[in-house]
């Protein structure tokens, strides 16, 4: 059985996101999705609340797993048995930074490996940054997010739906 470990904060979790768990699934049997504790990157929501949120969204998606992690990203790859990391690259700038991380990640654990996906092309401009600025601004996130996920960031302010 292939296990993939598929890392991030899930701030909120997007249908960009659950366009690759869809594609990834064809390649691992098994996808763990890490939402990270990530204190220093200022999470709109609580952890708590993105594993929800997040095991809500992949409810139907028989192969995902989703499950919580702190400190380095090869100490979960190493905890969680699984045998690649997913990542998706939007654009150069994404790969330069993917590869630089998982170069050092290597370094750290040699059996570290790296399975990047690009995104359909529906979602490459999509993240849970531009989400959150869009919502903060009164813009409309629907078709960007689950309809649960639009439901909860009205429910934390701004102006959008």
């Amino acid at each position: 059985m292939k296990t993939a470990l598929y890392p991030g904060t899930f701030d909120p979790v997007h249908n960009g996101h659950l366009d690759l768990l869809r594609r990834a699934g064809r390649v691992y049997d098994q996808i763990i999705l890490g939402v990270a504790h990530s204190e220093p990157k200022g999470t709109l929501f609580p952890l708590e609340e993105r594993i929800e949120m997040a095991r809500e969204a992949t409810a139907g998606l028989g192969h995902v797993r989703v499950e919580s992690f702190e400190g380095l990203l090869v100490d979960a790859f190493r905890d969680f048995k699984a045998d690649v990391v997913i990542r998706g690259v939007r654009l150069f700038q994404d790969f330069e930074y993917e590869y630089q991380m998982a170069l050092m990640n290597r370094r750290l654990s040699p059996d570290f490996d790296v399975f990047f996906l690009m995104p359909s092309a529906d979602f490459l401009s999509v993240s849970s940054t531009l989400i959150k600025d869009i919502h903060r601004h009164g813009g409309d996130v629907g078709g960007l997010v689950p309809g649960f996920v639009a439901k909860r960031l009205s429910e934390v302010g701004g102006s959008g739906s």
